[in-house]
This record gives C-alpha cells, structure tokens and sequence, in this order.
C-alpha cells in the first residue's frame, strides 16, 4: 500500500491510498466506513438523445466520482472491493453508483480517521515491503502450499503423490520433486512444517536438488498436517520471526489465552454488553474484536473508549481459525486487569 496524506485537520481529512495487492485491498475494505466520502475514478453510462431510443447502447465514460459510502464489500474471489453509495460529486449527483476498487486503483478517502485506522494504515505501508511468506504442509503424499495473506493463509495448490515404496520402487522423489517444483519460481521465505520426518527429509532432497530455494526455507514441527500445520506454525512465532508485520501469530496467541482464560475462570470478558461494562471500569487490559464486528459504529465507539482507558484493541480476521473462534464467543471479548462483577 502506499498513502499520501492531504490536507489534516488534526485526525480529519483526506489521504490517497494506492493499493498494490489484495491484502491492500482487504485493509482498504476496513479503512472505509459507511458514512465516508470516497473519490475514485470510474465508469458510468451516460445517455445521449440517441441512446434513449436505444438504450441498449448506453456508452460508459470514465468520472471521478466523489461517493459517500452506504456499504462495503470485500471480494477476495476475484480481487475487488467495492463501494456503494450516493454520489455527492460529479455526475448525476443524488443517484447511487458502486465504485469497483482493484489493485492499482487510487482512492481518496476523506473521514475522521481513528487511531485504529493510521495504525492500520501504517502496517499496511510497510508490509508493501515485505516478500510474501509461503507455508508448505507435507505429510506422507500430500502436500498443500499456503500463501499467508495479511488476512489469513490462502491456499495456493495441492501436490498428491504415492510416497511408499510400490513394486520395488521408491516413489518419494517423484513426490518430492513434485513439491519442490512450485518453491523454484517464488522469491520469498518457506516454511517446511508437518509432523514425523517427512518434512526434514524434503528439507535434505531441497538442499541436494535446489541449494538456492533451501536457503529461504525454514522448518517449522507441528502436531498437524494441511491447514492445522499453518496454525501451528504462525502459532510458534516462525512466521513472526520472518517478519513482525505479519499479525497472525498475535492473533492465535490471543486467542490460545482468552480460551485459557476461559477454561480457569480467570478474569475475562466477551460479547458486547460484558466487554462495554469492562471498558467503563477500566479493567479491560486487551480487547480482541472481529473484522466484521467493526463495521458497526457501536462498536467502534465502544474500541475508541477502550483505547482512551489505556486499552490494547486487536481486530481479528474472520477468515482466518482465531477470528472465527471470536466470532462463536460473539464477535469480541477482552482480557481484564482484574474481574468485574
């Protein structure tokens, strides 16, 4: 992502963003809320006295459009957000318009920023910079390659194979050979993670047959295979170490302490009403709340009062194991400095 902030008046004003990928996207999809004013270039048809005898031959022309925001939808599917709204500015003003927002498409937002959102803004500014980190789960057959997106691991390809010996021959180099194949053509870390030796003996064939690709892998041990190996690798703090942008492993962490919590009868809080009277007394210490929980302005009212009462606010993305474990308890929880009764 990348951001240029124009005319602030303290925390209200406009800032273009330029986003560059679909994580951009996606920090895009929380960066604007319903009720902000958003200008982008767009396409929208315009009838001509021609056109309203055929109006099958309505021709679109580009506009920068100024929008004021009713709803936002991430598509992660086809790498798009888009914006709906009522136009404010430009052409046919008072009618609604989406604005279809892809990667390398700028976007003017003009609101009351939080403090929430320049530290978004901000992580995703400098995680323009980071390669991407990939995890390959490998287990006896089967190995599935992961791309850790900002909102989640996003499953890249599966490799099948027969790793056994059959008829005499051994059948694990064609697998790994298999494996190894996707890891030539991309440039950022690897994590090798699974359980037993499989993983260590595809780490000996990389650094026999692709010395290069084995100098950015990295082995991660977990009890699971396939998307449970993710977790727990993210949950070791591998990922981390790799590189501190990536949120993931705070996100498990916390949400491993919160269940903990939990099952002790430790001082906790979750869902709405339990979490808003921790945050008036000042007992709240770390509130975890869902992406989808923050498009509602109660609720990010609710986190700005946290943080005002010297209160971490961590949001978790639903697409990922810890977010979905939020959303069962109700969307948002918090760790407390002492209990409240």
């Amino acid at each position: 992502m990348k951001a240029e902030y124009e005319e602030m008046k303290g925390f209200f004003g406009e800032i273009r963003l330029f986003p560059e990928n679909l994580d951009d996207l996606w920090h895009c999809a929380h960066l604007v809320r319903p009720g902000d004013l958003v200008f982008a270039t767009t396409f929208r048809s315009v009838e001509s006295a021609s056109d309203k005898l055929r109006p099958e031959k309505a021709e679109k022309k580009p506009f920068r459009l100024g929008v004021r925001i009713e709803r936002v939808e991430f598509q992660p599917a086809v790498h798009r957000l888009r914006l709906h709204g009522v136009i404010e500015h430009g052409v046919d003003t008072g009618s609604y318009h989406t604005l279809n927002i892809e990667a390398s498409h700028e976007l003017s937002v003009i609101k009351q920023w939080t403090s929430m959102d320049r530290e978004r803004l901000e992580r995703a500014v400098k995680a323009s910079t980071a390669a991407l980190i990939h995890v390959l789960a490998i287990e006896d057959g089967e190995a599935q390659l992961f791309r850790i997106r900002q909102y989640g691991p996003e499953e890249v390809l599966t490799v099948q194979a027969g790793s056994g010996k059959r008829e005499g021959q051994d059948a694990r180099p064609a697998f790994f050979e298999a494996a190894l194949a996707p890891l030539r053509d991309l440039s950022g870390p690897v994590v090798i993670a699974g359980p037993g030796f499989v993983k260590d003996d595809f780490l000996a064939y990389v650094r026999s047959q692709a010395p290069d690709v084995a100098e950015r892998c990295l082995a991660a041990d977990t009890r699971s295979a396939g998307r449970g190996a993710v977790s727990e690798a993210i949950g070791q703090g591998i990922i981390g170490r790799i590189t501190e942008d990536i949120q993931l492993a705070r996100e498990v962490k916390l949400m491993e302490e919160l269940l903990s919590r939990i099952g002790r009868g430790s001082p906790v809080a979750y869902g709405r009403d339990e979490v808003a009277r921790a945050v008036e007394y000042g007992a709240a210490e770390t509130v975890l709340v869902t992406d989808s929980m923050m498009r509602e302005p109660a609720v990010t009212e609710l986190c700005e009062a946290a943080e005002q009462r010297r209160a971490n606010v961590v949001v978790l993305s639903t697409s990922f194991d810890p977010g979905e474990q939020l959303d069962a308890l109700g969307g948002i929880a918090a760790l407390l400095r002492y209990a409240v009764a």
